[in-house]
């Protein structure tokens, strides 16, 4: 487990220990991504029920959220679809943040994940640029709602968006990644509005 020391920029602000886990996932698998919910405590009149259905329906085997969840139920719903891990975003309340770690690397087979939320650069961008080792074959991260795929040198970078606040972006965005020891197929799943997610076919 990694530690450092660094300043929240959300609404806790206070010095937090970076805190890294590490987990193992069977390869090949199909993960799906999901970041920025910002679900409020229940009732919350934003539901993201869809995102879940949606991940059912696609058959994921691991579920990764990139930070900002919201709200503990939240991970709770989607953990109830397929295992799953998440991280910390500056958003998120005090629970949250005292309990999710800023990193989680994942190994899949021979590929090696590392998922963050992207707060502590001057950008996301920049935050998984930065990051990006050759050690390591795909980067998640969130925090701008941008939906992004890009390669930073050996590298894979893939912000999914968020499904319920696109802000200035043009969309809403989702993520299903397919990877096995051969390959990393990331895809963007881009939607105007929710229930478009039905005519999706994975």
């Amino acid at each position: 487990m990694g530690r450092g020391r660094v300043k929240s920029t959300g609404p806790w602000t206070r010095e937090l220990l970076v805190t890294e886990r590490c987990l193992r996932i069977v390869s090949p698998c199909l993960l799906g991504v999901v970041s920025d919910t910002h679900v409020s405590a229940p009732p919350s009149r934003r539901s993201i029920d869809f995102v879940g259905e949606f991940f059912r329906r696609a058959g994921v085997d691991f579920i990764l959220h990139a930070g900002d969840a919201g709200h503990a139920s939240v991970l709770d719903a989607l953990g109830e679809i397929a295992p799953m891990a998440a991280v910390r975003g500056n958003a998120d309340p005090i629970d949250l943040i005292e309990t999710l770690p800023d990193r989680v690397r994942i190994n899949v087979g021979s590929r090696a994940l590392l998922l963050l939320h992207g707060h502590h650069g001057k950008t996301a961008l920049r935050a998984a640029r930065a990051t990006a080792a050759p050690g390591i074959d795909l980067i998640v991260f969130g925090h701008s709602h941008k939906p992004l795929i890009e390669r930073e040198g050996r590298t894979i970078l893939f912000n999914p968006g968020s499904p319920v606040e696109r802000r200035w972006n043009p969309h809403f965005g989702l993520g299903l990644i397919r990877i096995s020891d051969d390959a990393i197929v990331p895809d963007l799943i881009l939607f105007d509005d929710w229930r478009h997610l039905a005519n999706v076919n994975d």
